[in-house]
């Protein structure tokens, strides 16, 4: 393994940008009239985000690398002064004149903000340090006279489990004792005979693939070693600020897996092989028992799928024949209003209400006096120019969350009427907007609770072969919130 070089040049050099900006230049339509051009973007160490025309492969080949190479390239650079920098993620801005002269601007990172989903623009501000949504907060109801399943069956697990693993390597009740002091907890006594078999642990397989597998066909998963088992709590589940405030916690009475984000009560033990955790659940529902063994898929960001009603029956192959949760007639915990969806606020409005997203809306503006004084409704969204009045948004005092377009926050800034409830917000924008006032209205929000701002680097120099200036050509001027 070799040792990466640093990169020799730093976030703070119009050089390192040079190359990104130069693409997006000479791919701006203003640029071949001859105007000034403004550009945007997003790079990430992990992904990133350029409004560059993709050249389309030939017929009957699929798309390679190399048909972005000069792309890849030009990112790289970048990401390697991220890495460098430690940061994970910056947005940026310039305007380019015909000549080639640059002024680019890098927005942030700032603690207090995620960052965009593929845009420059911010994403949620964090307003309280640390907060988190409802959902993620939520913690598993009690319930009384939980049971392990009748079909429990200590003996009956482990032999089948070394008729099946006759070779396999278990734990010593030392390591087991070790695992449970890391986690915090007891294991449950399926999960101890488990481990007691096979510890699951790949040197004990003597790089045997095969006998890998045929863990896997007798446990009827891909069985973590005890290094491995973690607790599935609601931190083992990130969500992004604005899609974790639309979810909502829901056990109906004859549920047998609670509706949560994660338990402490969720012992994940295993995978599907196709990225989803299998995991004991000492916490149920009203209908479910004490080990249970569950699924948490990786699609999802919150709930659980009940696949056995023991860890006997996972390895016996007997899959629970009860359903996870079952819905009553209560209306849902979350709406969605939009054209194609749910068409009047009306339909939307009821005690139980916790979230609202009003999405395209085509006709005239919609009005929030249904939802007042709804007592748990706390996430609002709107897509830009749907509220007749968004000043009709200081009638529902329990928002943690609230979303909405710039015009709608300068309505709210101005009469001073952004709600001090909020957790967390967020800036919806519409279309191909300067970022740069979408960071001065982020500004503004964020100085409310006294939370670090965004701050702006401002570079200057050459992209491509303007007369009288060299590319690259470094002139640096400050970074200030803006």
């Amino acid at each position: 393994m070799s040792d990466q070089k640093p990169s020799p040049l730093s976030i703070g050099d119009f050089a390192t940008w040079e190359p990104v900006l130069r693409l997006l230049w000479a791919g701006s339509e203003v640029h071949h009239a001859g105007r000034p051009a403004r550009v945007a973007g997003r790079i990430g160490r992990r992904s990133w985000s350029l409004n560059l025309r993709t050249r389309l492969p030939s017929p009957g080949r699929a798309a390679q690398v190399e048909d972005i190479r000069e792309e890849v390239d030009a990112v790289k650079r970048v990401r390697g002064a991220l890495a460098d920098a430690g940061v994970d993620d910056v947005s940026f801005t310039a305007e380019i004149q015909p000549s080639g002269e640059a002024v680019l601007r890098l927005l942030g990172p700032s603690p207090a903000v995620e960052p965009g989903i593929g845009t420059p623009y911010p994403g949620a501000l964090i307003l309280v340090d640390g907060s988190l949504p409802e959902p993620w907060r939520r913690l598993p109801d009690p319930v009384a006279g939980a049971v392990p399943a009748p079909s429990a069956d200590l003996k009956l697990l482990e032999r089948r489990l070394r008729e099946g693993l006759p070779d396999a390597v278990g734990a010593t009740e030392e390591e087991i004792t070790a695992a449970e002091a890391r986690l915090g907890i007891t294991l449950p006594a399926e999960l101890k005979v488990l481990y007691r078999v096979t510890r699951a642990r790949w040197e004990d397989y003597n790089d045997d693939h095969e006998a890998a597998g045929r863990e896997s066909a007798a446990v009827g998963c891909e069985l973590f070693d005890l290094d491995a088992l973690y607790i599935a709590d609601a931190s083992s589940r990130h969500c992004r600020w604005e899609f974790a405030a639309m979810e909502a916690v829901d056990t109906p009475p004859d549920a047998a897996v609670q509706g949560l984000v994660g338990s402490p009560g969720w012992i994940a033990f295993g995978d599907t092989g196709g990225g989803d955790r299998l995991a004991v659940d000492l916490t149920p529902g009203p209908r479910g028992h004490i080990g249970q063994v569950i699924m948490l898929s990786h699609e999802e960001s919150i709930g659980a799928a009940l696949v056995a009603d023991s860890l006997t029956d996972l390895v016996l192959g007997r899959p629970s024949t009860r359903s996870s949760s079952a819905r009553g007639q209560r209306p849902p915990a979350t709406a969605w209003v939009t054209t194609a969806s749910l068409k009047n606020v009306q339909a939307a409005a009821h005690p139980g209400l916790e979230a609202l997203s009003i999405g395209v809306w085509d006709s005239a503006p919609l009005s929030l006096a249904p939802f007042t004084g709804l007592p748990r409704l706390r996430t609002l969204t709107a897509y830009p120019g749907t509220l007749a009045d968004p000043l009709e948004i200081t009638e529902l005092p329990g928002l943690e969350f609230l979303q909405l377009g710039p015009q709608e926050w300068r309505v709210l800034l101005d009469a001073r009427a952004v709600p001090r409830s909020l957790s967390a917000a967020a800036i919806v924008v519409h279309g191909n907007q300067d970022p740069l006032p979408v960071v001065a209205l982020a500004n503004e929000i964020l100085a409310l609770w006294d939370r670090p701002r965004i701050v702006q680097t401002v570079l200057e120099g050459a992209v491509g072969p303007g007369p009288g200036a060299q590319p690259g050509a470094d002139r640096r001027s400050g970074g200030t919130p803006q």
